[in-house]
């Protein structure tokens, strides 16, 4: 259980700042999901897990952080389209180009490269807003990664920013 009930406040205020987050052409394709209580304790084993079966390095550390933390903001894009520009920065040099999305080992992908800017100033948003309210903060992928192996969101691309409020940041000098 929390320390401080209103981290959960907190979460729910980085969600606003995330879902008012400008957008390229207006439109939305942000996913937002809170995680507090036991499904952090899942999603820290789970981690952990992953890290092990897969030979990848800071599942655990990252799983740690998560175990010690307050809440989880998850943070996704699901179905976004294609914005129209054939600016070539996905890859491709016109959008009619860009492949059908298709699972890949952690995401879904290919997806237009201004849907995912839109997902970074998502997250950005959300880790202002913790910061302005002296939430411990971090922008994590690897908790993505596992939520959505997990099913915790459906989308196609997941980042995670966990929120603590500890004498010390737990997410630095790790």
């Amino acid at each position: 259980m929390p320390e401080f009930q209103a981290m959960g406040l907190i979460a729910e205020l980085m969600a606003i700042a995330a879902r008012t987050a400008p957008k390229a052409g207006g439109k939305d394709f942000i996913e937002l999901k809170i995680l507090q209580g036991e499904t952090l304790e899942e999603l820290a084993a789970a981690m952990i897990r992953y890290g092990q079966e897969s030979g990848k390095k800071n599942f655990d550390r990252d799983g740690d952080n998560v175990r010690r933390s307050d809440a989880v903001l998850l943070v996704g894009l699901k179905n976004a389209a294609k914005t129209g520009l054939d600016c070539g920065a996905c890859g491709v040099p016109r959008c009619a180009d860009l492949e059908q999305i298709h699972d890949g080992p952690e995401f879904a992908g290919p997806i237009c490269a201004w849907r995912l800017m839109d997902l970074g100033i998502a997250l950005g948003s959300a880790a202002k807003m913790a910061g302005m309210l002296n939430a411990d903060n971090r922008i994590m992928y690897r908790i993505g990664v596992v939520a959505r192996k997990m099913g915790l969101m459906d989308a196609d691309v997941i980042a995670g920013i966990p929120i603590a409020a500890t004498g010390k940041n737990i997410y630095f000098d790790r």
